[in-house]
């Protein structure tokens, strides 16, 4: 293991400088906070973070075989989304680990396996491929290969995720595309506190290993009233943010907020109808909703973090060119990352920005 790894760095008394300072100084984006339902009930105002912890709490509360464990969460974790869990629920149930990924994803799968709720935390999702072969060898073919005897399909991985705005090659990426090609796993990013939650209880409660990247620029920048109550919101179920008639938008995460304000900005600068989609689970991913949005408006765009090659956008790519190719007045265009590690100080150029998914636009319309 890298002796410059946060979590180390943080048990020798320092601070990580990634998140040192999870402010939005070179944020590329504006949240827009979303209204609760009124059905939904008492609300309050919350980051994401504090979000997640709730959906944990709400988990530990009612699932008696439940734990939490990774690096640094005894005492909050480094963005501190478990403070105050080992209190209420003592060491035996919120434990730290070892500085080794392998081992929790391999602890995380057999744990579930014998019956337990496990709730694994890699503290950076750049810090996940050590487990990757436990993950995707082991966890999601277990069900299968067992002929279904056996599962740990009770196992959510947490990782944070995505750019944050200085957080260089080691501490931005963006791996979804790389768990997407395994089937057994499903793979969900949320884009509010509110999805964050009950996204959150979903995975926990599904009975299929997931994967849940939460997007660390907005664990503080994210703030919204979110529902008090336990609840939980479907996977596989994408979200029309913004209706439109001439271009589709598809996102997930953070570049939601992005599409959200070039949507805006198409209408006033040219005139163009945006709709704007959450993809909210990358797998399973809804191809009705996509679909139909594509037959509707001809022209599309997916927009991502992670690089251009490769990347989840390219398998929506092509799936919309394969079922919506006579309605397309354009072919799908990608505004992704570059095909190079991150960058530091040229992360403002790495991004796909408003100014980009702008580009496409005029592109896509101008076809």
């Amino acid at each position: 293991m890298s002796l410059s790894r946060s979590g180390l760095s943080l048990l020798r008394g320092k601070h990580c400088p990634c998140i040192n300072q999870l402010s939005v100084r070179n944020a590329h984006f504006t949240f827009y906070p979303e209204t609760p339902d009124p059905s939904a009930g008492e609300t309050t105002k919350v980051t994401m973070l504090q979000s997640i912890t709730d959906a944990m709490d709400i988990a530990l509360t009612k699932d008696p075989t439940a734990c939490v464990f990774g690096e640094d969460v005894a005492f909050g974790g480094v963005f501190r989304c478990t403070v105050g869990l080992r209190e209420k629920f003592g060491k035996e149930r919120v434990f730290n680990t070892p500085l080794c990924e392998q081992g929790i994803a391999g602890f995380g799968i057999g744990m579930a396996v014998a019956g337990a709720t496990a709730i694994a935390e890699i503290q950076f999702a750049d810090y996940i491929f050590p487990a990757f072969d436990q993950l995707v060898n082991e966890g999601a073919k277990y069900r299968y290969r067992s002929g279904n005897l056996f599962d740990c399909g009770s196992l959510t991985v947490r990782a944070t995720w995505g750019a944050v705005g200085h957080g260089a090659l080691y501490h931005s990426q963006s791996p979804e595309a790389y768990f997407a090609h395994t089937p057994g796993l499903k793979i969900v990013i949320p884009r509010s506190p509110s999805k964050a939650k009950g996204l959150l209880l979903s995975c926990i409660r599904d009975k299929n290993p997931c994967i849940f990247f939460e997007p660390k620029i907005l664990y503080r920048s994210a703030v919204e009233q979110v529902p008090v109550k336990d609840y939980e919101l479907p996977l596989g179920k994408a979200d029309i943010i913004m209706k439109g008639d001439d271009v589709t938008l598809i996102g997930w995460g953070t570049q939601i907020h992005v599409l959200r304000e070039v949507a805006e900005l198409a209408q006033q600068k040219l005139g163009v109808s945006c709709e704007v989609i959450d993809l909210v689970s990358i797998v399973p991913w809804d191809r009705e909703t996509l679909f139909n949005s594509v037959i509707k408006t001809g022209r599309c765009i997916v927009s991502h973090e992670a690089p251009y090659t490769g990347g989840f956008g390219a398998e929506l790519a092509a799936a919309i060119q394969e079922n919506c190719f006579l309605n397309l007045e354009a072919p799908v265009q990608r505004v992704c990352g570059h095909d190079t590690p991150f960058p530091h100080i040229f992360e403002p150029f790495y991004l796909p920005d408003k100014w980009r998914v702008l580009e496409a636009i005029k592109k896509v319309t101008n076809f």
